[in-house]
C-alpha cells in the first residue's frame, strides 16, 4: 500500500476511536446509573429498564444502528450519522456496562456497608470514598473486555456511511483490487487501538489501588 492509503486508515482508525470513546464515556455513566436506579428496586422503573436491557443485549448491533438511523427521523428527531452511531453504540454498550456494574453491587461485602452505618457515615460519603473505588477495582477487566467487544464491533457503523476504519478499508480494497493488504494493515489497526485500551486499563487500575490505599 502507498502512503496515501495509510493516512486514510489512520484517519479511519481515529474516526473510530473518537466514535468508539465517547459511546463507552456515555456508557459507563450511563450504566452505573441504571444499576443504581435498578438497587433502588422501584418496580415499574426496574421493569422497564429490565426490557431495555434485555432488548439492548438481544438486538445485533448493526440492527441497532439501522434502527435508529432509519426510525429516528420518521419521530421528528433528525440526527447525522456520526450521532446516530454513537447513540447506537452507547445504549448497547451501556446495557452490558449496567449489569457489570450490578454484580459490583450485589457482590460487594455487607460488612463494610455495616460499619460505615454504625460510626454514622453518610451513605453519599460511603459510596463515593470506599464502595466506588473498590467497585471500580473488581470492575475494571469486565468493562475493558465489555470495551473492547465495542471497539470490534464498531464496523458496525459502516452501514449507515460513518467513514470509520472498515469502511475506507473497504473503499481502498474496491479501488486498488488488492483486499489483504488493507485488511490486515486494518486489523493491525484494531489490534493497536485495543492494545491502548488494555494498558489504559492497567494504569486506571493502579491508580484506584493507591487511592483505596490512602482513604
Amino acid at each position: 500500500m502507498d502512503l496515501i492509503a495509510w493516512q486514510l486508515l489512520i484517519e479511519g482508525a481515529w474516526t473510530t476511536l473518537c466514535i468508539s470513546g465517547i459511546a463507552i464515556a456515555f456508557g459507563v455513566v450511563i450504566g452505573l446509573a441504571i444499576a443504581l436506579i435498578r438497587m433502588l428496586k422501584i418496580p415499574v422503573v426496574d421493569q422497564i429498564l429490565v426490557v431495555y436491557i434485555s432488548l439492548a443485549r438481544a438486538t445485533p448491533l448493526v440492527t441497532l444502528v439501522l434502527f435508529l438511523f432509519l426510525s429516528l427521523p420518521t419521530a421528528g428527531i433528525n440526527l447525522d450519522k456520526t450521532a446516530a452511531a454513537i447513540v447506537a453504540l452507547t445504549l448497547n454498550t451501556s446495557a452490558f456496562n449496567a449489569e457489570i456494574w450490578r454484580s459490583a453491587f450485589r457482590n460487594f461485602p455487607r460488612a463494610q456497608q455495616e460499619a460505615a452505618a454504625s460510626v454514622g457515615m453518610r451513605r453519599w460519603t460511603f459510596f463515593r470514598y470506599i464502595m466506588l473505588p473498590q467497585m471500580w477495582i473488581e470492575s475494571l477487566p469486565a468493562l475493558v473486555n465489555e470495551m473492547s467487544f465495542l471497539i470490534k464491533g464498531s464496523p458496525a457503523i459502516a452501514v449507515i456511511g460513518v467513514v470509520d476504519l472498515t469502511r475506507v478499508t473497504n473503499r481502498i480494497s474496491s479501488v486498488t483490487y488488492e483486499p489483504l493488504s488493507p485488511i490486515l494493515a486494518a486489523g493491525l489497526l484494531y489490534v493497536v487501538i485495543v492494545g491502548l485500551l488494555l494498558r489504559l486499563q492497567g494504569m486506571a487500575e493502579r491508580k484506584a489501588k493507591r487511592l483505596v490505599r490512602q482513604e
